[in-house]
């Protein structure tokens, strides 16, 4: 799905995250570093701003108590369609040394708001040229390259370097700590090669394209209509006779599980959520947000764990 500043009246403020740093001098040593044989510290943490909390929560990780990110859209309550621009999010974004957005058309209003804003200086990093994916012969990109973990283990390497940049003093450290990321997300390979090798070819439902990278590296076939599914993630109507198919798929074990987005239910997909509960077909929610008091880590284990959990039953 496409957060554009067009679409909806619902405006979702940025959650803003801010690390003090403080920096120690021994006892005896002076106070200017150099006097020391050190290198300078900062003395104010790196400014970045996230189009989501999901990559500035992957920020927070890597710089690691030297950023200061700012995350636009950071409520798994609310439809990120309906986000509109808003003039404190320009200001921070003219702040911003580093600038993290999804691309791929999903968050637009990034690039827009970031020239608006004068800052032509910021490192900026693009997720979905970072994923090297296109779009397929005759199709379009599924731009919620978030749910592709090895995207993210290269976003890691991407965002330490754009630090170091901004910050060298702290390059050993954002590499390390890029370096530890990667290294859990290897957990959750092994989760999608374990759905794999257990129920690879389970044909299951989606609502929208959103989760189609982790489905895809379980080794699990989407039977959802094409036309439902981008109905959906556009904002459309649902044509009747594509409602139909779609619930049709959740009679006579057609698919096994419903991936379902809750983040931007309406009629159409709570009758579809509606016919798997009714046919006793589970339903596993995703969102296009960090929950609270999660990180990606975490948030990508809980959708592995619900995901084989519904294939088992």
């Amino acid at each position: 799905m496409r957060v554009s500043s067009a679409r909806g009246a619902g405006v979702l403020v940025g959650a803003t995250m801010a690390v003090t740093l403080s920096w120690n001098t021994p006892a005896g040593a002076s106070a200017d570093p150099a006097a020391n044989g050190q290198r300078a510290a900062p003395s104010v943490a790196i400014p970045v701003v996230a189009s989501t909390n999901v990559y500035g929560d992957i920020v927070e990780r890597i710089g690691a108590g030297r950023v200061d990110v700012v995350s636009i859209i950071s409520d798994p309550s609310q439809d990120p369609h309906s986000y509109e621009a808003s003039t404190r999010t320009q200001l921070e974004l003219s702040k911003a040394k580093v600038v993290v957005e999804n691309g791929g058309g999903y968050d637009d209003f990034v690039g827009r708001m970031l020239r608006g804003s004068g800052n032509t200086s910021a490192d900026v990093v693009n997720v979905v040229d970072v994923s090297g994916k296109a779009a397929p012969a005759g199709g379009e990109l599924n731009e919620h390259v978030w749910y592709d973990v090895p995207t993210m283990g290269r976003l890691a390497d991407r965002i330490a370097a754009a630090l170091a940049r901004a910050e060298p003093s702290g390059t050993a450290a954002f590499r390390e700590h890029a370096k530890e990321f990667k290294d859990e997300l290897a957990s959750l390979r092994a989760r999608t090669d374990r759905i794999r090798a257990e129920h690879g070819g389970t044909p299951v439902a989606v609502t929208e394209p959103v989760p189609l990278y982790l489905t895809e590296a379980c080794g699990l076939v989407n039977r959802t209509p094409a036309a439902f599914s981008e109905a959906i993630e556009e904002g459309e109507e649902v044509p009747p006779r594509t409602l139909r198919e779609t619930l049709a798929l959740f009679t006579g074990g057609k698919v096994e599980a419903l991936v379902y987005n809750e983040q931007t239910a309406g009629p159409q997909t709570e009758k579809v959520r509606q016919a798997a509960e009714d046919h006793r077909v589970p339903v596993v929610p995703v969102t296009e947000t960090l929950p609270a008091g999660q990180d990606y880590v975490g948030w990508m284990t809980s959708h592995l764990d619900a995901l084989q959990s519904a294939l088992s039953r």
